[in-house]
């Protein structure tokens, strides 16, 4: 068994690991890289294996940085079988439908500049055609269903706890006349999200892969962190403003409506009743269809979700938006009220155009709940730059600026660990998924309490298990 780190390895986007067992070869994820420049640009090299090699594709959940590329895959000629739980399936479907579209959109923009510039147009990383030509190959397994891959060869998926069918994967091969254990741990949530069951034990591996995305730092206001939310949109609104939440359309969203939601339905006091009236606008025609799914999904969600008394996604004072009109006209109400849109890291969608016409303002509050990858215009805003360029506009960031960790639907240093204690055999980890300080960090920190080698894979390296 060998395993070559593909994406994710020294970066937190781009996941793709690739293993080849007796001539059999796997890709684990096959995501797109965000974040600066450079790193998108990595999206457009060519794949560092013969496409038709590639026996089947193993994805541990739906998020672009883990599955974006899969129709570029097969655009290029793989046909075979995309594992995912069913969950999985559904959101891949939406999300990389949207990614199709967004990048037509953006060659479309391009290609415009270049035309002026006299420069040759550039083409698309794919089409929404292409991303429906590649669902044809998605094939769902169940929670704790073992598949038998190939000879010697066999795995299963168990909950994560990121995001609705987030999967830790747990792979079985022989070596030797030995079964070993290598395990994924995909994203892995942090425990506290009211909509998902926590991250499943495991209790052996031999070869662990495991993410390090906040692998240096703690969620410090978890227990607070709906409070703090509410707080804020009090305030913004109490004085005339707006509240701006860049949201992924696709779990972070469903999240912040169900903890609001909760909220209410959970206190008494003065606060809800004033959170009650607060006009709540989702503006993302996929948070809509992910909603959708989510509340098809309701077994698959945390006793919380399934045990709440009333529609878990829906509220009085929640309104959804699709069409861009409506968007639009969001810009011009001067009614105070809160916006929740995608994309998360503020790279594309309709956040930007609410970024450009609120940012300037002193009374608006923008709430950041989740990661923001280096070189993202949402990382930008976080590091306090004064002046950002958004869609054709010099805009001067008189914002407000909140940064609530609570909300991410990564683990943090305390949680990895946690997770990583219990398990035992190990005889070797592998800490990819995270920008140098969080690997290292979580790196000194495992050593304290599993005496095993630890690898920092960079992109391109190959090891053999």
């Amino acid at each position: 068994m060998t395993i070559q780190f593909l994406g994710a390895a020294g970066q937190v986007t781009g996941s793709m690991t690739l293993l080849e067992y007796n001539g059999k070869k796997i890709l684990i994820d096959c995501g797109q890289f965000q974040g600066t420049p450079d790193e998108e640009a990595l999206n457009f090299s060519m794949f560092p294996f013969e496409i038709g090699e590639i026996d089947n594709i193993l994805l541990t959940h739906a998020h672009i940085d883990h599955s974006g590329r899969v129709p570029l895959l097969v655009k290029k000629g793989f046909n075979g079988k995309i594992f995912c739980t069913p969950p999985t399936s559904h959101l891949v479907e939406i999300l990389l439908k949207d990614a199709g579209k967004i990048h037509m959109s953006d060659a479309v923009w391009e290609n415009k500049k270049r035309e002026r510039a006299g420069l040759d147009p550039v083409k698309p990383l794919y089409s929404e055609e292409d991303a429906i030509e590649a669902l044809q190959y998605l094939y769902p397994i169940a929670y704790h269903k073992s598949y038998t891959l190939y000879e010697g060869l066999r795995f299963q998926y168990v909950r994560a706890g990121h995001l609705l069918g987030s999967s830790t994967l747990i792979l079985y091969y022989v070596e030797s006349g030995i079964e070993k254990t290598i395990v994924f741990s995909g994203d892995l949530g942090n425990s506290s999200s009211l909509l998902e069951m926590p991250p499943e034990v495991i209790d052996h591996a031999n070869t662990l892969i495991v993410e390090s995305t906040y692998g240096d730092r703690l969620h410090e206001d978890i227990a607070t962190r709906a409070d703090r939310l509410v707080d804020i949109l009090i305030e913004a609104t109490s004085k005339g403003g707006n509240v701006l939440i860049p949201s992924f359309a696709v779990g972070r969203t469903q999240e912040i409506i169900f903890e609001l939601n909760h909220f209410i339905a959970t206190h008494e006091d003065q606060r809800a009743l004033i959170l009650k009236e607060i006009p709540i606008f989702v503006d993302s025609p996929m948070a809509v269809e992910a909603t959708k799914i989510y509340e098809n999904h309701i077994p698959d969600m945390s006793e919380c979700v399934q045990n709440f008394e009333s529609p878990p996604f829906k509220m009085p004072n929640l309104h959804l938006v699709t069409s861009i009109e409506a968007s639009i006209a969001l810009n011009h109400n001067p009614m105070p009220k809160v916006i929740i849109s995608a994309s998360g890291m503020c790279e594309a969608g309709r956040i930007t155009h609410h970024l450009k016409h609120n940012l300037w303002r002193a009374n608006t509050h923008v709430v950041f709940i989740g990661y923001q990858a280096e070189g993202t215009l949402g990382r930008k805003i976080l590091n306090g730059e004064k002046t950002l360029r958004i869609l054709d506009a010099d805009v001067r960031v008189n914002a407000t600026i909140h940064d609530l960790h609570g909300f991410s639907g990564h683990a943090d240093e305390a949680h990895l660990l946690d997770w990583i204690r219990p398990i035992k055999g190990l005889e070797q980890i592998f800490v990819n998924h995270g920008e140098a300080s969080s690997r290292n960090t979580l790196a000194d920190e495992i050593l304290k309490i599993h005496a095993t080698t630890i690898h920092l894979p960079m992109i391109g390296d190959i090891f053999k298990l």
